[in-house]
């Protein structure tokens, strides 16, 4: 007795969403849904091939069913025996071509249905709130929340580059505008480095702590060929405005593509001693996610630097695309609002990966709720072990892109550099003592009466 035939054999194939990995969800990847739909769509295509060689098939049976009849009457048993075998075979080529053509039309069908329902989907996350997913307090809204806000209720601010460069470019924010940036070099060291995902976000954070704009960038040994780590800290705050990571950071990064912090980057690079077409591995959390990112999309960077991978923590990039061939892994936590504010699902597809944390975080006793627990960097260092440690499909190969690239860690060469933007122009009036004085220091003179 023949085995019997699985549930939903014969339907059309449907992609499947990965299944959660504990706190882990999982978007993209080759286990992403638009992954598989591609897959599917080029086994369509496939089949659309194969139809066409049995069409081929049959036109030469029929031409061969043809060719006998002449000699029908000669041998007219054996001559009826071959014109039927031939005829029926190609009414089997026929049957297994319209079966092809069934196949490929379902696939395509299942991929149209799919597009359609993520089209309703989204539809009431653009118009309404209503399924918006809270945090408990104290805690800030949740990605979730603030990317259905975002995309909502300011699509033409955050959620698109020009509109951020017409903020800044307009009267109300000239000093937002970028503006050079220098590198210095402040420490050099050899330190046993370990190249993992997780250690990498907590050496990311040790960095952040310092608040000086400085980034870190790591020499690495890989079976005898030199990568690079790049490691580039969050919003970090600064008075005198020359700190190239503060809140204009921001805007610099999401209006501008990081224009001037993307030079200074690949200076560093190049005096710390990589040369042209060396791996490099960029690492950033928070803004310094919005500049990691954006390195994969600069033609300059990459015509020099061979980026591989790029690693962001709690950053609003869904609207940022790398280069094809770069992989990327995206780590958000449900509790942290700073990853939607740009109003963008991160993409699907094969190099890019996205895991929102789902487990409960809290602030810990005795610091200041500052932009909630979910944005900590050591609970996305946790999550980051957690991935390491993933069997997901999607997330073992983007770990093995990040591990093929780093090698196995050891003695490495760690520099860092000291970045800071150029002051802002002095006004007119004083290199002009007889030009009239600006508005802001017409205020800064009444303030002093």
């Amino acid at each position: 007795m023949s085995d019997a035939a699985p549930v939903g054999a014969g339907e059309a194939p449907r992609p499947v969403p990965p299944a959660p990995d504990g706190p882990l969800a999982i978007r993209g990847g080759v286990g992403g849904v638009s992954f598989q739909l591609e897959e599917l769509l080029r086994g369509a295509s496939q089949l659309d091939d194969l139809v066409q060689q049995l069409l081929r098939i049959e036109e030469e049976t029929r031409r061969v069913q043809d060719d006998l009849e002449p000699f029908l009457y000669d041998s007219y048993g054996s001559g009826c025996e071959a014109i039927n075998a031939v005829a029926d075979s190609r009414k089997d080529v026929g049957r297994v071509r319209q079966e092809l053509v069934d196949v490929s039309s379902d696939v395509r069908a299942s991929h149209r249905d799919y597009v359609e329902a993520e089209a309703k989907a989204a539809l009431p996350r653009i118009l309404s709130i209503d399924e918006m997913r809270l945090s408990s307090p104290p805690w800030p809204p949740g990605r979730e929340m603030t990317s259905d806000i975002a995309s909502a209720i300011v699509p033409f601010w955050l959620g698109t580059r020009g509109a951020v460069r017409n903020v800044l470019e307009s009267p109300f924010g000239p000093d937002m505008r970028p503006r050079p940036v220098s590198v210095e070099r402040t420490t050099e060291t050899v330190e046993n480095v370990e190249p993992t995902m997780g250690a990498s976000l907590r050496r990311l954070e040790q960095l952040h702590a310092r608040g000086d704009g400085e980034i870190e960038v790591i020499r690495l040994g890989n079976n005898g060929q030199t990568t690079w780590m790049v490691l580039i800290p969050g919003t970090q705050p600064d008075s005198a405005v020359t700190n190239p990571f503060d809140m204009q950071g921001i805007g610099e990064g999401l209006g501008y593509d990081s224009e001037a912090i993307i030079p200074a980057v690949s200076q560093a690079l190049r005096e710390a001693g990589a040369g042209t077409g060396d791996q490099v591995v960029a690492v950033g959390h928070s803004q310094g996610g919005i500049h990691a990112m954006n390195l994969g999309q600069n033609k300059a960077f990459l015509s020099e630097f061979d980026l591989k991978y790029v690693l962001t923590a709690g950053a609003p990039v869904g609207g940022i695309t790398a280069e094809p061939g770069i992989s990327s892994l995206h780590l958000e936590h449900a509790q942290d609002w700073v990853p939607g504010t740009d109003g963008r699902m991160n993409p699907d597809t094969k190099d890019r990966v996205t895991v929102t944390l789902n487990n409960e975080v809290r602030t810990p006793v005795g610091e200041g709720l500052g932009l909630g627990p979910g944005h900590n960097q050591e609970y996305y260092a946790e999550g980051a072990d957690l991935v390491g440690a993933s069997h997901d499909a999607s997330l073992m190969a983007s770990t093995a892109v990040f591990a093929s690239v780093v090698g196995a860690g050891g003695a490495a060469k760690v520099t860092r550099y000291k970045l800071t933007r150029a002051p802002l122009p002095l006004p007119s009036s004083d290199t002009n003592p007889d030009a009239p004085p600006t508005v802001r220091e017409a205020k800064t003179a009444a303030g002093a009466r």
